[in-house]
């Protein structure tokens, strides 16, 4: 698919009546650019990524609320520096709060449902095989991904299990898969 003005509008339509590849789509354009965004401003690839991982929750849970008038990625840029603030002003004033406030029908909207093609590729590796590639991943991308597939735990067990709103498991495991998959992938190729 050319990636263009158009195709992105398509795919932000798409995501607004909660197709799972419209925010494979967007979560793959834009990570670079939201990652690197927030990496520029504090330093530290792991509050980074924390950060990341919570813009694109935030923005799929909202994905109703953006307007098309407006560019995407500078929409995703706005909600990463506010939740950037935000974890600055919680940090000095030693406060921890919880920064998702999406309702349980936007949560669903980043759909549980049929394997999706990573999913079966996934799931079509040889156990060993896939325990070596999952080890290239970061820790607490391999936890998530052990809790899915090896515990066989749902959405709502994994949130409960890691004391984090469901939207940032969903976003953090979308974000595993995408990762396995681009590792399987590679080693297939070689």
């Amino acid at each position: 698919m050319e990636v263009n003005d158009e195709s992105i509008s398509e795919q932000i339509a798409r995501a607004k009546e909660g197709h799972q590849s419209a925010f494979n789509f967007l979560l793959d354009l834009y990570w670079n650019s939201v990652f690197g965004f927030q990496l520029k401003r504090i330093g530290n690839e792991h509050d980074a990524e924390d950060i990341t991982i919570e813009t694109f929750s935030k923005a799929f849970d909202k994905i109703s609320s953006f307007d098309e008038r407006y560019n995407f990625g500078t929409w995703l840029i706005t909600i990463s520096k506010n939740i950037q603030i935000d974890k600055s002003r919680r940090k000095k004033a030693s406060i921890r709060a919880q920064t998702t406030d999406a309702s349980q029908e936007q949560i669903r909207k980043i759909a549980d449902q049929t394997p999706s093609p990573e999913d079966k590729l996934i799931t079509e590796q040889n156990l060993a095989e896939l325990l070596q590639y999952i080890k290239l991943l970061k820790p607490h991308y391999q936890e998530i991904i052990n809790l899915r597939y090896f515990q066989e735990m749902s959405y709502n067990e994994i949130s409960n299990a890691l004391e984090e709103p469901l939207s940032t498991v969903k976003v953090r495991l979308l974000r595993a898969r995408n990762l396995l998959l681009d590792i399987i992938t590679q080693n297939r190729s070689n």
